[in-house]
């Protein structure tokens, strides 16, 4: 038996289930399968992510799979996706999970928590689309859905418990997703209310708009990146992407880096990498971490 929803609710699952995006991670509930999903969707596009995460589990299917992976095999099918710390937060959870979990992803919130980069959306999305529990989940696309919604500015707390209030008993696998791609494909920084099932009872839409917008400065609501050309982190992908060929020299770094004219710089760069474990300092150059 359905359990019962609001006409709100009902009309944000109609909306969603004629438009939903057909998108493979939503065809599972194999909690690792979301979490990689998850992990690599933060601040990358889908069209980018989709060849990825398909290879990456096809490579390394569960969690015990990547704990034993070299760091230069996965870099080789994460190039590409930008941000490779989070690979290294991935490893790590992978690692922890068979040594705490018997190599299965915890449900509960708690244990999901202590893993290794795992905060409070991610935590919450393997939850909802993993497990399907009642949960509401707050990335930047359904953040600004609800600071309208609710006419204004929210804190994270007040998100979340607007978040897990809104979500109906049993259904919120897809109503969570129905939100994401209501942000995602109308509620987008410049919206488009007039196709929005949620019009009519969007605080925001129905005081006429005014401004300012109460997405703007609202948790969770990301704001533009900065620019990539000529940045630290096209920096450190290259040095990534070099060393996983080989070593290289002290001399390299400059030109792999194309800072001839900041070398400190390029120090500062590959310091960075060899803190956090990518490369290890060895006589004249460096090599990919473990």
């Amino acid at each position: 038996m359905r359990l019962a929803v609001s006409d709100e609710q009902q009309a944000l699952l109609d909306w969603g289930a004629a438009v939903r995006r057909d998108l493979p991670w939503r065809h599972t509930r194999d909690p690792w399968a979301i979490l990689v999903s998850e992990v690599m969707l933060q601040q990358t596009q889908v069209p980018r992510v989709l060849p990825k995460w398909l290879e990456f589990l096809r490579r390394w299917p569960a969690p015990e799979d990547c704990a034993a992976a070299s760091l230069g095999e996965l870099l080789e099918v994460w190039s590409g996706l930008g941000y490779p710390r989070r690979l290294r937060s991935l490893q790590a959870t992978a690692r922890r999970v068979v040594v705490d979990h018997g190599g299965q992803i915890p449900s509960d919130l708690d244990s999901l928590l202590a893993l290794p980069g795992i905060g409070p959306y991610t935590a919450r999305a393997v939850q909802a689309f993993a497990f399907e529990m009642d949960v509401g989940v707050v990335d930047t696309n359904i953040a600004r859905v609800l600071a309208r919604r609710r006419g204004m500015r929210l804190t994270a707390r007040a998100a979340q418990a607007d978040a897990d209030g809104f979500a109906p008993v049993g259904r919120s696998w897809a109503h969570n997703q129905s939100l994401m791609d209501l942000g995602a494909l109308l509620c987008r920084p410049a919206p488009d209310c007039e196709a929005c099932p949620l019009v009519h009872s969007c605080s925001w839409a129905r005081t006429g708009w005014p401004s300012p917008d109460p997405a703007v400065g609202s948790a969770g609501v990301s704001t533009s990146q900065s620019r990539f050309e000529g940045s630290d982190r096209q920096a450190r992908g290259r040095l990534l992407r070099a060393a996983a060929s080989g070593a290289i020299d002290d001399a390299a770094v400059i030109e792999i880096t194309q800072w001839r004219d900041e070398p400190e710089r390029a120090r500062r760069v590959v310091d960075g990498l060899v803190a956090e474990g990518f490369l290890v300092e060895v006589p004249d150059g460096f090599v990919l971490g473990d």
